[in-house]
This record gives structure tokens, sequence and C-alpha cells, in this order.
């Protein structure tokens, strides 16, 4: 048994049709069919929708481009016990 999926457009009549090449000849064949309905993507939303305000984006893009953002000091971080290789 194979399975083969696909999608395909129903048309105004409300019939499905179906080429499927299966490289078998002069057989007979069972065939079981599963359907769903493809719901469409919502559309995606915009900034504004989003909650961000208008032109947000495009004042704040490379406002640190002339006085970009330096760390000097990181901080003192803990030593921790090494963990043998393997586990977990």
């Amino acid at each position: 048994m194979q399975s083969i999926k696909l999608c395909s457009h129903v048309g105004a009549d409300g019939i499905l049709r179906l080429e499927i090449s299966v490289g078998i000849t002069d057989k007979e064949m069972e065939v079981v069919g599963i359907y769903q309905q493809i719901e469409p993507s919502a559309p995606s939303k915009t900034p504004q929708g989003l909650g961000w305000s208008s032109g947000f984006f495009e004042q704040t893009y490379t406002s640190c481009q002339d006085a970009p953002i330096v760390i000097d000091y990181e901080g003192d971080f803990e030593t921790r016990e090494e963990v043998a290789d393997g586990i977990y």
C-alpha cells in the first residue's frame, strides 16, 4: 500500500477531480479518499494591528547606529562544577 498526499482544487461544480500516476497498468486498485478543506491563512497583521504605533520601526531603526551600545563589563559569573560526558 502506498500513501500519496496532494492538494487539489474543487471546481465550481463541486467535483474534485484527481489524476494520479501510480506506475501500475491493467490492474484493479482499491482507493481510499480522505479530504479536508484547507482554511485560507489569515492575512498577516500590520505593526499597528499588533499594537505598535504608526511609524515606530521606521523611526527607531538604526537609532543606535551613530552611538552603538558598548558593554564594558559583563559581571562576575559563578564557577560551576563540570558535568561528566553522557549524563544529561
